[in-house]
């Protein structure tokens, strides 16, 4: 059928493909009829109508197959034709012989549907395989897909899945950075300067923002300041958006819309059976489909719109915080360059709206300067970040529960928290005590961070957020006990999230547990009758030690007995009385044997490095014990 000589039956051939690839189980029986290289012509066939299918259904194949069926699709060619059609469509969007081309029954523009398309595949198939990305800046696709980005304002989901594109493939490569002249920086500008205020447009700026920040080395120094500032404008915007609030109230727009579309077809309906025409009338009958095409629901918003633009917000808003986080990570600047950031002349345009009355964000250059980090996190954790990491609210979750189409919402609910709870830890982790507000400020972070874990009448289990808040936990008393604030998490209370944790599927999230119970159990063993609760902590990471079917997370219960046990004579008496010497004594050949038989090959360099060091800090702490037994009392 894919070779059928008619368009129609070509068209249906691709459009059931596309269908059927949606289901992951089927498509390797595709790919060995050798899928891609049967639609792959069809990018560039005679119909508009085909090509579009036919671009759908290799997008649905990108997208459900994975970075596997990616790698197969770039070995099959597929770029070629691709690029092909993206140069093409380019130079055809804004040609008088190919834009009027119109269905007349869907008001459809084929030109930018199946730019869309195309899109969208070239995005997948480049967040997937390298190739893809080496042949997108070789064949100048940069120039082709910011020509679509210009349709903005008339078609802005075309001009989301570039700036979804130009993230991928500006992430990590700086062969594309050249690229970026000033006419393209002119156009991802203009875009971010849209005033637009639906969640599509705030989409699309977030997406743009992270692309700038990607090619931030093409940004001449004296306009870095003005840049940064910008960028964390348009996160502020996002994350100033209540996601609960705007679920409550497009549901409600929803059902209202539902309702006038109803009571429009109804009047519509009596309209129509009112309307009898004798055949002596000598007049056409109205076709269907033409009544209506001044019918006042073509003026209401597509089907689900409402869903679409929840959709839309939450993705900005995940994208956001991962961008801070990535921004937390990046290299510090210079002296030179932050002195050039500080004394740079920034733009009107961007100093008019710089503090946001209400808002409390300062729009600061983010480039992780003291300076930088203490206007950064004073202003946008209290404000934007923290909120986030608030459970959704109950009364959205409800819609979304009760309502299938909208039950999608969920997942990306607990994905902008765990998001944000990354972000968090990530900011912990390279800020100092002041930055963060103080004791008290990190006291009410710590109750905040409990009762995300404690409020509920069961402990979290799903691993996503369980390592989202052991991050943070791990990181937030870690930087509590190297200032000696005081932690308000019980004993208990840490006790309880390990032994959930340590039966977590997710190694990170053992690692995480047990390095909480080691930061909590060294502060302990400095305080007064803590050998008891020292001796629970003992006993629980010597069985970790010893039962742990990961090394990494072994040799982490290894390190945190040795933060545990290292001072006090509460802790000697708590090591004493689990007979912690002789054990480790006994654990030790075991240790080493492991390491022997199982390092090679199943963990990194780096992890064996800290394994190694792990071996040799419990030989040193079985010889520091010795002494500590032969010590007279």
């Amino acid at each position: 059928q894919l070779q059928h000589p008619s368009a129609e039956v070509r068209e249906y051939a691709c459009a059931s493909i596309s269908k059927l690839l949606q289901q992951q189980q089927v498509i390797p029986a595709f790919l060995q009829r050798d899928v891609v290289r049967c639609l792959g012509p069809l990018l560039m066939d005679h119909s508009l109508a085909v090509r579009e299918t036919a671009a759908g259904a290799l997008r649905n194949l990108s997208a459900c197959g994975g970075f596997e069926v990616c790698d197969d699709m770039v070995t099959s060619d597929i770029m070629t034709p691709l690029v092909a059609l993206l140069k093409e469509c380019s130079t055809g969007l804004d040609a008088d012989q190919l834009s009027p081309k119109k269905c007349k029954e869907m008001n459809k523009n084929y030109i930018e549907d199946i730019a869309n398309e195309a899109v969208n595949l070239l995005w997948n198939i480049c967040e997937c395989n390298n190739t893809a990305v080496h042949i997108f800046n070789k064949e100048g696709c940069l120039e082709a897909v910011l020509h679509y980005m210009k349709k903005f304002s008339t078609n802005v989901d075309l001009a989301i899945s570039v700036a979804n594109c130009l993230q991928a493939v500006t992430e990590d490569n700086p062969d594309l950075l050249c690229s970026f002249n000033a006419s393209a920086q002119q156009v991802l500008e203009t875009v971010m300067l849209c005033r637009e205020s639906t969640m599509k447009h705030i989409l699309l700026r977030t997406l743009i923002a992270g692309t700038i920040w990607n090619i931030k080395d093409t940004i001449p120094p004296g306009s870095l300041g003005s840049m940064v500032n910008a960028i964390l404008k348009i996160f502020s915007e996002s994350l100033a958006v209540d996601a609960g609030e705007t679920i409550i109230h497009m549901n409600e727009a929803e059902k209202n819309r539902l309702k006038l579309v109803a009571e429009t077809e109804e009047n519509m309906s009596e309209v129509t059976d009112s309307c009898v025409l004798s055949e002596d009338d000598n007049m056409e009958e109205i076709p269907k489909g033409k009544l209506r095409e001044n019918d006042v629901s073509d003026l209401l918003p597509s089907d689900k719109w409402e869903l679409k633009e929840v959709a839309a917000l939450l993705t900005a808003q995940q994208t956001a915080l991962e961008i801070i986080v990535n921004m937390c990570c990046s290299e510090d600047p210079s002296d030179d360059e932050w002195e050039e950031l500080s004394s740079s002349d920034e733009s009107d345009l961007f100093m008019e709206n710089s503090y946001n009355e209400g808002s409390g964000l300062l729009m600061t250059p983010l480039c992780l300067s003291d300076e930088v980090h203490s206007a950064f996190l004073n202003n946008l954790i209290p404000k934007k970040i923290l909120e986030k990491t608030a459970f959704p609210n109950s009364v959205a979750l409800d819609i979304c529960m009760h309502n299938p189409s909208w039950k999608p919402l969920i997942k990306k609910l607990n994905a902008v928290q765990c998001r944000a709870l990354t972000c968090l830890h990530s900011i912990l982790l390279v800020s100092d005590v002041d930055c963060l507000g103080g004791a008290s400020a990190l006291q009410s972070l710590a109750q905040h961070l409990s009762q995300l874990v404690f409020s509920k009448t069961e402990l979290p289990t799903d691993t996503e957020f369980l390592e989202a808040i052991t991050s943070a936990l791990r990181a937030l008393l870690q930087t509590m006990a190297s200032k000696n604030i005081s932690q308000c998490m019980t004993p208990e209370q840490l006790l309880a999230l390990c032994e959930a944790g340590i039966h977590s599927s997710n190694a990170s999230v053992r690692v995480n547990v047990v390095s909480i119970l080691g930061i909590s159990g060294s502060v302990l063993a400095k305080g007064q009758d803590t050998a008891e609760t020292l001796k629970m902590i003992g006993k629980f990471l010597l069985e970790v030690a010893m039962k742990e079917s990961s090394l990494v997370v072994a040799g982490e219960a290894l390190d945190a007995l040795f933060d545990v046990f290292a001072d006090g004579k509460e802790a000697e008496k708590a090591a004493e009385q689990i007979k912690l010497l002789p054990t480790l004594k006994e654990f030790q050949p075991v240790f080493r044997t492991r390491m022997r038989k199982e390092g090679k090959g199943q963990y990194s360099t780096d992890q064996l490095c800290v394994l190694d060091n792990v071996k040799m800090n419990l030989r040193r702490f079985i010889a520091y014990q010795e002494t500590l037994g032969n010590t007279p009392t």
